[in-house]
């Protein structure tokens, strides 16, 4: 199963619009990330619907970053880009009266449960600045935390 990259990859393109000097369209977008225009616009659609992006149609539009990167979590990200599963590994259910299956979903779901509310936990508390800073100065410093 191929890993469910969107959260990553919108990251990646909120921090280059940071450091952007004007709109990026959708086509550079989908350059930088070696996909489609049609792609890259669906995806973002959701992070404009939550007031993170905002797009400019016409000459000189594009994509551009409408959020204060201090207000904005990796998980208000993960949220609007769809919320995918955080975990592939999952329960069987093939023979649900079986002993043995289920002592076995009992401590997966447990354990799953428990990675899964760290991980929602440090995306809560990892904002969009913390990313910025963590990449230094390629912004250069007035830049870095706002839109």
């Amino acid at each position: 199963m191929r890993p469910d990259s969107r959260l990553s990859r919108m990251l990646h393109v909120l921090l280059h619009m940071a450091c952007a000097e004007g709109p990026l369209t959708s086509e550079q977008i989908a350059a930088m990330l070696g996909t489609n225009a049609v792609v890259v616009r669906r995806t973002l659609a959701g992070l404009r619907d939550q007031g993170y992006v905002q797009s400019d149609k016409g000459h000189g539009g594009g994509w551009r970053l409408a959020c204060d990167l201090r207000r904005v979590s990796l998980l208000d990200i993960h949220k609007a880009v769809g919320g995918p599963n955080l975990f592939a590994i999952g329960n069987a259910s093939d023979n649900p009266d079986c002993a043995v299956e289920k002592a076995v979903n009992g401590a997966l779901t447990g354990a799953l449960e428990a990675a899964e509310a760290i991980l929602l936990k440090r995306l809560a508390d990892t904002s969009l600045a913390d990313l910025a800073e963590d990449f230094g100065a390629i912004c250069g410093s007035d830049r870095k935390a706002t839109a």
